[in-house]
């Protein structure tokens, strides 16, 4: 097989694995739901007067949910046993440290923070954005303060923050957990569909530092940190920001944000700017080889 792939053989190469199964159940459900949630705001905006749903729409959680989450519940298991009736488990023999797995993957809905680890340090990709996830669910009810759209699906009345949590679920997560299981090989190497992984592939990776793009060396030659390299990755970052605190000074006499006021815009403004950050950090990795924007003694960015 070595050479090159069809595309045929590639499907059926990632597909036939038991590990991929629930990733490929993963995209067929969020391609549905993603559809089915769209198709039914498409029909509620183009309504001429919405029914939103207020207080006084309600039912009981006794019986309806209850039986509803029972239902649901026996539904899973039964598709849990056919499962793994039809599919033999990935079970491997005993650890051997002379052996390592190649490559070693992470379970497949732990593949996106694997992922994240190529282009962050540990830090960063293992603590501080899942962090940020919890902290940014946690504080939604707090931060957003339009009340339409509540019971019914709309894109119409709330593009922000559909558009956010699309982009957050789509991009930061199911496309991350998508490259790490069909796209990451030995030696955890991006291989294209139509490329055979081969265990033997050596890819240098000439990596640089943002600074360093620019003419300033992260180190001296002494090895010890160039402050300039310091003070440049600071300043880029801090701009980076100021986005937030730019808008407000231009935007913040408009109804929506004098409502929402200067605490939940600039919790909002930090959580989006992150999320944006994510993506072009990973950009700048995969096109240019930047390592850090911020490289000093005590942490790396």
């Amino acid at each position: 097989m070595f050479g090159e792939l069809t595309a045929w053989d590639y499907l059926k190469f990632q597909f036939e694995k038991p590990d991929n199964v629930p990733a490929v159940v993963l995209l067929v459900l969020a391609a549905f739901y993603c559809w089915h949630a769209w198709r039914r705001a498409r029909i509620n905006d183009a309504r001429p007067v919405p029914v939103e749903a207020d207080m006084t729409d309600k039912v009981q959680v006794w019986p309806y949910l209850v039986r509803v989450e029972f239902l649901a519940s026996i539904v899973v298991m039964v598709v849990l046993t056919v499962w793994s009736i039809l599919i033999n488990a990935p079970l491997e023999e005993p650890a051997n440290p002379a052996l390592t797995p190649n490559p070693s993957k992470a379970p497949w809905y732990f593949l996106g923070l694997q992922e994240l680890l190529v282009y962050f340090d540990p830090w960063i990709a293992g603590v501080m954005l899942p962090t940020l996830i919890i902290v940014g669910l946690i504080a939604i009810p707090y931060i957003d303060i339009n009340q339409r759209g509540n019971g019914y699906y709309t894109i119409k009345e709330r593009p922000f923050s559909m558009g956010m949590f699309a982009f957050g679920f789509l991009v930061l997560w199911v496309l991350l957990i998508v490259i790490g299981t069909f796209f990451r090989g030995p030696g955890w190497n991006l291989f294209t569909p139509w490329e055979y992984w081969d265990a033997h592939k050596v890819v240098p990776l000439n990596n640089v530092d943002l600074p360093e793009l620019f003419g300033i060396a992260t180190r001296n030659i002494d090895n010890s940190y160039n402050l300039l390299s310091i003070l440049f990755g600071s300043v880029v970052i801090l701009a980076f920001y100021s986005i937030g605190f730019i808008y407000w000074r231009k935007k913040g006499s408009t109804p929506l944000l004098k409502a929402m006021g200067p605490i939940r815009f600039g919790v909002t403004a930090f959580l989006t700017l992150t999320m944006s950050g994510v993506v072009i950090k990973i950009l700048l990795r995969l096109l240019f080889n930047v390592k850090y924007v911020l490289a000093t003694p005590f942490f790396n960015i």
